[in-house]
C-alpha cells in the first residue's frame, strides 16, 4: 500500500505537513489510557482528572467499548488577570475493540481518584470436543 501519491516536480506537496493533523490533535485532547489483561480479564484505564461519574457515558455495541465524557469548566474571575491557561475542558470520547474472548455484556466500571477502571472478564473456553461438519449436496 502506498503511503504518499507521488507528486511532479522538486517540490513536496504543501498540505504533506499538515496530511494527519486531525489525528493528531484529538490524540492529543484524548484521555491517556493504558490496557492490560490477566489470565481472568482485560483492564482499560483511563486519566480522567476532574471529570465525575454523571459526566461519563460508557456503551459497548458490536464488541467496541465508548467511553464518552465532559469536563467541564468553572472559573470565577475577580479582577484576575489571565496570561495563560494550561487546563484542558471539554468533550472527550474513546474507542476500544474488545478482543474475540471478551465477554462485553459483563463490563464492570470503577472511578477512583481520577482514573476510570473498566473489567471486562475473559469468556471461559467452551472446551467442547470437536464435531464434524456436514456437507450438504445440492
Amino acid at each position: 500500500m502506498v503511503e504518499t501519491s507521488q507528486t511532479s516536480g522538486a517540490w513536496p506537496s504543501l498540505y504533506e505537513p499538515l496530511r494527519h493533523l486531525g489525528q493528531r490533535v484529538a490524540d492529543w485532547l484524548s484521555p491517556a489510557s493504558d490496557a492490560s489483561a490477566d489470565d481472568a480479564a482485560y483492564r482499560i484505564t483511563m486519566e480522567l482528572p476532574g471529570v465525575s461519574d454523571e459526566d461519563i457515558d460508557i456503551s459497548v455495541h458490536d464488541g467496541v467499548v465508548t467511553v464518552k465524557g465532559e469536563k467541564t469548566h468553572e472559573r470565577e474571575e475577580k479582577g484576575d488577570t489571565w496570561f495563560f491557561s494550561e487546563r484542558q475542558y471539554g468533550a472527550f470520547s474513546r474507542t476500544f475493540r474488545l478482543p474475540a474472548d471478551a465477554d462485553g455484556d459483563k463490563i464492570a466500571a470503577d472511578l477512583k481518584d481520577g482514573v476510570l477502571t473498566l473489567s471486562v472478564p475473559k469468556r471461559t473456553a467452551s472446551g467442547g470436543a470437536a464435531r464434524k461438519i456436514a456437507i450438504n449436496r445440492s
